[in-house]
Order: structure tokens, then C-alpha cells, then sequence
């Protein structure tokens, strides 16, 4: 089965999901991830797919929440998960010795990224991310090995390694429970699920029979399906938003 044909079924499902990861496949890379605009033709899908009836739209990132709407725009009916299944838009707290913990490695880890000229220390509500991308290449690997080795192994830090981004948590969770999660809510018969980095996986792992799973760029993937970057994978939002729009209507 190709790809174009997996969504032709897909747009046919009674109750259907639309979960997606955001940098790198909604949004380009780029080496500035405040300026990580998403393109406007995915966006135009995804809020066109959402108002159709029995048809729900997520956003699945390791970005912070409110970074997330701020840089995509999507909200009122789509929803939003941030900090890889953490944050979800109907609110979220964590315990106080959780907090506690985070406090803890922000301390630790601001003279280690000081050290290292390009690597940056991004504050999340559950958790902080170690970036590299914009470090030289053996210090930022250096860097995310010493991280790893020393606060990402305390006890209660959940580490996951990403593309050149080291996160570090304080409740564990991740993109594969999120997407049950939104799966149970949303009551969907199927899902689709594109994502581009290796945190993703574990979102893709939980697809069922029916799914579709959407690989974005190179590497090892458990998805079925594969695209070569952002600009191919929001044809096929609107290639699906099309196709639903048929099956559905207004």
C-alpha cells in the first residue's frame, strides 16, 4: 500500500485523529528555535481538517506549551501537547519535590552549558532541555555525554536524547502515552502521526492496526511510512484534509 492510499482510508474513518510532532515537520530546523515558524500551507490544513465533523487535530511537541501556541498559532479546537506528553492545554502541575528537582538541575547545568560556547539551557515546566545544535560538534557531544552521565543520571531525572538536544525530566512521561491519551479522549478509530525525530519512536510505537505512521527525513523509524521533509509532509495534510472533507462534509 502506498502512502496516498493509506490516506484515502484513513480520510475515511468514522472518528479520526491528526497528531503531529512540530519542529521538523510542520516547522523547517533552523539553528534559532524562537524563529521556527511552521509553513502556512500545514497550518491551513490542520485548521481546515478541525472543523470538519468527528475529526480532531494535535500538536505532540517536546516544546514547552506556551512556546508551542506561540509559534504555531493552532488553539482553540486543535490540541496541544508540550514538553513530550507533559504539558497538555487543559492544564498541569507538578509535585513539589519534582519542582524541587528541576531547581536542582537548572543549578548543576548552567556552569556546564556556560562552558561550552553555542550550547544553550532551555526552561520547561516539567523539565530542561540541553541544546548543542549551534555548539561545535565534538564539544556539544561532549557536553550532552557529561549531562547524560551526571544529572540526567540522578534518581527521578527521565533522560531522552534527541537531534543535538538532551532532555531532562521530572515526571516521566512520553510521546507514546500522550498519544494514548489523546487517543482515549478524542475517541478515535484511527490515527495518523507524523514525527521526525528519534522521540517520536516511542509515539510511533503505539500505533495500531489502521494507523498510519509518518517518518519525516532520514533514520531508523517504526513508522510505515516515510517522507523526505516539512514541505512533502504538509501535502499530505492537505492531500488527507481533501480527502476527509469528501468523506465527511461540513
Amino acid at each position: 500500500m502506498t502512502l496516498r492510499d493509506a490516506i484515502a482510508r484513513l480520510s475515511a474513518v468514522e472518528t479520526l485523529l491528526v497528531a503531529t510532532d512540530y519542529d521538523g515537520v510542520l516547522a523547517p530546523i533552523v539553528n534559532d528555535p524562537a524563529k521556527a515558524f511552521p509553513l502556512p500551507a500545514g497550518i491551513d490544513a490542520l485548521q481546515e481538517l478541525v472543523t470538519l465533523p468527528r475529526t480532531s487535530v494535535a500538536l505532540l511537541s517536546g516544546r514547552a506549551l506556551v512556546d508551542l501556541a506561540r509559534l504555531s498559532g493552532l488553539g482553540g479546537e486543535a490540541l496541544l501537547v508540550g514538553t513530550h506528553g507533559v504539558e497538555f492545554d487543559d492544564g498541569f502541575a507538578i509535585p513539589p519535590e519534582a519542582a524541587a528537582l528541576r531547581e536542582r538541575l537548572l543549578s548543576e547545568l548552567g556552569p556546564m552549558i556556560a562552558s561550552v560556547p553555542g550550547a544553550a539551557l532551555e526552561e520547561k515546566i516539567a523539565s530542561v532541555a540541553v541544546h548543542v545544535r549551534n555548539a561545535d560538534a565534538d564539544a556539544g557531544e561532549k557536553l550532552l555525554a557529561g549531562v547524560a552521565a551526571g544529572p540526567g543520571s540522578w534518581p527521578g531525572v527521565h533522560s531522552t536524547a534527541g537531534k543535538k538536544v538532551l532532555e531532562l525530566a521530572v515526571v516521566e512521561t512520553s510521546k507514546g502515552t500522550a498519544l494514548d491519551v489523546l487517543r482515549e479522549r478524542t475517541g478515535a478509530d484511527a490515527v495518523l502521526f507524523s514525527g521526525d525525530d528519534v522521540t517520536d519512536e516511542k509515539a510511533f510505537a503505539v500505533l495500531r492496526p489502521g494507523d498510519v505512521g509518518v517518518k519525516v527525513g532520514p533514520g531508523e523509524t517504526a513508522a510505515e511510512f516515510r517522507v523526505d521533509d516539512p514541505e512533502e509532509m504538509v501535502t499530505i495534510f492537505s492531500l488527507l484534509s481533501e480527502e476527509r472533507r469528501l468523506h465527511v462534509g461540513t
